[in-house]
């Protein structure tokens, strides 16, 4: 009766989160792998690619620009942080300035592949309710 259906939804939560971190730490690679494809194109590439990092569940982001900010990444979420202590330009390219025009790569590698990470997360979520027992 209402226990066995209590444990049940107990287990489908367990389940579902347990699946979700591998699916959220992937389609944070994905998002993070299209911004270095839009930001190679940028004059000043190299620093601004290799400071584009995805971060999982559990984990602390990248020190960010001069303060060194960083934030920890909750049980059920995944992070794509663009800029670092050497980088601290990448809102500047992003929408520009008053001296400069915007060279926009982090919104539209996350455009491009959000539709994707998002499935993924949701066929991980689905499998594991259908598993859980």
């Amino acid at each position: 009766g209402l226990a066995s259906f209590q444990h049940r939804m107990k287990a489908m939560v367990l389940a579902s989160q347990k699946a979700i971190a591998p699916a959220l730490i992937k389609g944070a690679e994905e998002i993070a792998a299209a911004q270095r494809i839009y930001a190679s194109v940028s004059a000043d590439s190299g620093a601004l690619v290799e400071s584009i990092a995805a971060t999982g569940p559990g984990q602390m982001t990248p020190p960010d620009g001069p303060s060194g900010a960083q934030r920890l990444i909750g049980m059920n979420e995944a992070a794509v942080t663009a800029g670092n202590e050497k980088v601290g330009y990448d809102h500047m390219l992003e929408y520009g300035t008053v001296k400069m025009a915007a060279e926009p790569f982090f919104w539209p590698g996350y455009r491009y592949a959000k539709k994707r990470a998002a499935a993924r997360i949701s066929r991980a979520i689905g499998k594991a309710i259908k598993e859980a027992r």
